[in-house]
């Protein structure tokens, strides 16, 4: 058999469509209600398989079902197919109650990084349950050195590897640096980088107003350099709690980039100064970490000397930032905001198709 008229169904339009019979046929008509009810029912019980399994999680299993469902959405009607898979999911090898619901654990399960049900699309990330560096700081004030050191380590090894990849990052912020519960940095947030080659520029107007470097501003082309200009902005707003350039007009934060006037509050040592100084630099050839040695001047530098690079990137050092995440359920280190109850429109268009 074959079927005409199903996308008055999927997109939910009226639609018209003539069909000629050489033979006697035998015509089945289904409505959109019925259709979205048989859709509907196999969703629910999806989802009641999903919330049953996440639920066997030490981290989870104790959250009644609204604060579960404001925590993890679980609308996923593609998530097990197969029963076969659900029954592997819950062996011991691939989930245990005793486990923490981690990405890796996931992805025995998921086997990709993205679905979706008839209503939203899910992406599936490493989940950083320690919260925003900018949150922390606004509640501490500013950090001691040690803290500010190995968050701004952990931003230079994440800078290795994109600058590797010939990517700029080009929005450095506390706003973009997140905990995992180890106390390491994840750099998140890359709506403004761009893949670029060596020796390129570009005349892009991004990045946050504060952490532009010079040459942004003055449109006069930028290259990976700005990414160690907001280095230096980010350890001075580290080690201070602001900022060096600020103001509530963006055009008067432009004016004081463009002036250049680093004031440095007594309490900073001698060699964060130096560091921020130099990451600093309105040229952007003579900035720490551009020139000939590249990124190796920045690991290099006496800020780091009590630093072993080799094990941060092993993840075997003790993180001074530790301190800093509560201990709690998985959500503690986040703000609470009141849950927004609308729902998207169901779409069935099947526009994904092909991906």
């Amino acid at each position: 058999g074959d079927v005409f008229g199903e996308l008055a169904i999927l997109y939910n339009c009226k639609r018209t469509a003539t069909v000629k019979a050489k033979t006697s046929v035998h015509v089945w008509c289904m409505e959109r209600q019925t259709y979205r009810t048989i859709i509907t029912n196999k969703s629910k019980k999806k989802r009641e398989q999903l919330m049953g399994f996440l639920k066997t999680s030490r981290t989870l299993k104790d959250l009644n079902d609204e604060v579960f469902e404001e925590t993890i959405p679980v609308e996923h009607l593609e998530l097990f197919d197969d029963s076969k898979v659900m029954q592997e999911a819950q062996t011991p090898e691939k989930s245990s109650p005793s486990s923490y619901l981690r990405f890796k654990d996931l992805v025995p399960v998921l086997y990709q990084e993205a679905f979706k049900d008839t209503r939203y699309i899910y992406m599936v990330m490493e989940f950083c349950g320690g919260g925003e560096i900018w949150t922390k700081l606004k509640e501490i004030g500013r950090f001691d050195e040690p803290v500010a050191m190995f968050c701004t380590a952990c931003v230079v090894e994440a800078y290795a590897y994109l600058h590797k990849k010939s990517i700029m990052y080009r929005d450095l912020k506390p706003e973009n640096l997140m905990l995992d519960m180890r106390g390491y940095i994840k750099l998140v947030d890359f709506g403004f980088a761009k893949e670029m080659m060596r020796g390129e520029k570009t005349y892009s107007f991004v990045g946050t107003p504060e952490y532009m470097a010079p040459e942004i501003i003055k449109n006069q082309g930028h290259d990976f350099a700005v990414d160690f200009w907001s280095l230096g902005i980010l350890i001075f707003e580290l080690l201070v709690g602001s900022p060096p350039f600020s103001s509530s007009e963006p055009q008067k934060i432009y004016a004081k980039i463009l002036d250049g006037v680093l004031k440095y509050p007594p309490y900073l040592s001698e060699a964060a100064k130096s560091i921020i100084s130099k990451l600093c630099r309105p040229r952007p050839g003579q900035r720490l970490g551009n020139t000939k040695n590249g990124i190796k001047d920045v690991r290099h530098h006496r800020w780091f000397s009590s630093l072993n690079w080799h094990k941060l990137r092993m993840g075997q050092l003790d993180a001074p930032t530790v301190r800093l995440i509560r201990k709690g359920p998985c959500y503690i280190n986040f703000d609470q905001f009141p849950q927004d109850h609308t729902k998207a429109e169901e779409e069935f268009s099947g526009w994904d198709r092909d991906f």
